[in-house]
């Protein structure tokens, strides 16, 4: 067994051999003047083995570039899958595809000359894949023009434009043997020299102000995604360290009693998105509707009245202010003497909150439908891995909990001593009187309490800076 693994492996080495030898052929040459007499010179073989291997010059030729392109293609669709952004995925498309092609330099001679016979049965396939390569970037730009990022421009004519400036960054890459830091400025330099052409109202001190600056986002999994592409659309580097990972209470037998008693609840206040969806999750697992028609609900912030109305929850209260404050300032104009409000939140959610509705006369309950754990050490290692090998400029901290975690997950002894190189964000000021307790500055707070909020203030802090 181990030795036919062996006679395969040496098999594949020398396949993958002459494919490289031809590609360097190929890159030289015309298509015509390359011969398999070539390759089998270079590779060390009889002109049979070759054959053995590809059986013309055709298939040689389609198995180095539908290999290349199929591969190219696959790893740019996965990637723009997992942004948001539309920033992100022209950013992504534009870095991958310059530097797949500076990477595999003999295809992309290949490529640029394009010297097959238009008759060869191989065309029509690698056509078509060079056609999904384009096709990607028109999904993008046409995704941009939709959300009135890039301006209305034709996506053929974009496409051929943007498609033409890497190609040409590129050749100017071979020809000049760009490498190491020198490749990565070149790729920058591109991009922003794509995006200035699509940008929809381009203005250098507007559109990516945050540009050069790294972030280091501490949130959970689930949330960093989103707000990641805030963060990327305006030029930063961002660094996503997840410091919390939600999980059910301890037990749900204090929710459950209290949702199957059927009380009269007058008012629900979701403090979270996570209080939103664990709060459905666990009614759904009960098999009990909520008739929240006869409910007044107060959603904390846009994101959690987001959540709310794609659970079909008619939200009615949305505070001024996205915090505890906010909440007892909003329902203070309404008559709570004696009124149910429940209040499904976090294990460890703050005593403000139900203490000020109690002293405007409400019955107050309030129920833990989840919990927040630090992530396992596994999860976190690459993490703290990327962190160790960055120098980032600001650290944003969107709770109390983000910031005690990120301490422990780093082993932080002296906060004073860890964080005085850097910018510290809170985005709020429950947040920001954690953080000061352990004397670290807060230097960017928001006016609205929010990821969106908090951006716009970093790029103003950073303006003055």
């Amino acid at each position: 067994m181990i030795v036919k693994e062996e006679k395969i492996e040496r098999k594949e080495k020398k396949r993958e051999r002459m494919l490289e030898v031809a590609a360097e052929l190929f890159s030289k040459k015309n298509y015509h003047e390359v011969m398999m007499d070539d390759v089998a010179r270079l590779t060390d073989v009889a002109k049979g083995t070759v054959y053995n291997y590809f059986s013309s010059k055709e298939e040689l030729y389609f198995t180095i570039m539908s290999s290349k392109l199929g591969h190219l293609n696959l790893s740019l669709k996965t990637k723009i899958a997992s942004e948001i952004s539309v920033i992100d995925s022209l950013h992504i498309y534009t870095i991958q595809l310059y530097m797949f092609m500076m990477k595999y330099q003999n295809f992309f001679l290949m490529y640029q000359k394009e010297y097959l016979n238009a008759k060869n049965e191989f065309c029509d396939e690698l056509r078509s894949m060079n056609e999904e390569l384009k096709s990607i970037l028109s999904n993008v730009i046409y995704k941009g023009k939709r959300e009135n990022h890039f301006r209305d421009v034709e996506e053929n004519f974009a496409v051929q434009l943007v498609l033409g400036s890497i190609f040409g960054a590129v050749q100017r890459g071979v020809e000049n043997k760009y490498s190491g830091d020198k490749l990565v400025e070149e790729r920058e330099k591109l991009f922003d020299f794509i995006l200035h052409g699509l940008y929809s109202g381009f203005n250098n001190n507007k559109v990516r102000p945050l540009k050069n600056k790294t972030i280091v986002l501490t949130r959970t999994i689930e949330q960093s995604k989103e707000s990641s592409a805030i963060f990327s659309e305006l030029g930063a580097n961002v660094i996503v360290f997840p410091t919390l990972e939600i999980v059910p209470p301890t037990n749900w037998d204090s929710f459950d009693n209290f949702i199957l008693s059927n009380k009269i609840i007058d008012f629900i206040v979701f403090t979270s998105a996570h209080a939103v969806t664990m709060f459905i999750k666990r009614c759904n697992e009960l098999n009990k509707q909520i008739g929240f028609e006869k409910i007044k609900v107060v959603a904390i912030g846009n994101k959690t009245k987001s959540i709310c109305e794609e659970n079909n929850i008619k939200v009615d209260i949305v505070p001024k202010k996205f915090s505890g404050e906010g909440v007892v300032e909003e329902l203070s104009k309404y008559d709570l003497k004696d009124k149910l409000v429940f209040i499904p939140r976090s294990a460890i959610g703050r005593e403000d909150l139900p203490k000020g509705l109690e002293e405007l006369g409400a019955k107050i309950v309030t129920i833990p439908v989840y919990n927040v754990s630090l992530p396992s050490t596994e999860s976190t290692q690459q993490n703290i891995e990327q962190l160790n090998s960055t120098k980032p400029d600001v650290f944003i901290f969107t709770s109390p909990s983000t910031f005690e975690n990120f301490l422990v997950i780093m082993n932080v002894n002296n906060p004073v001593s860890y964080f005085k190189n850097y910018d510290v964000a809170a985005i709020g000021p429950t947040t920001k009187s954690a953080i000061e307790k352990s004397k670290v500055r807060v230097s960017i707070m928001p006016d609205e309490f929010t990821i969106r909020g908090l951006a716009n203030k970093m790029i103003e802090f950073y303006k003055k800076k």
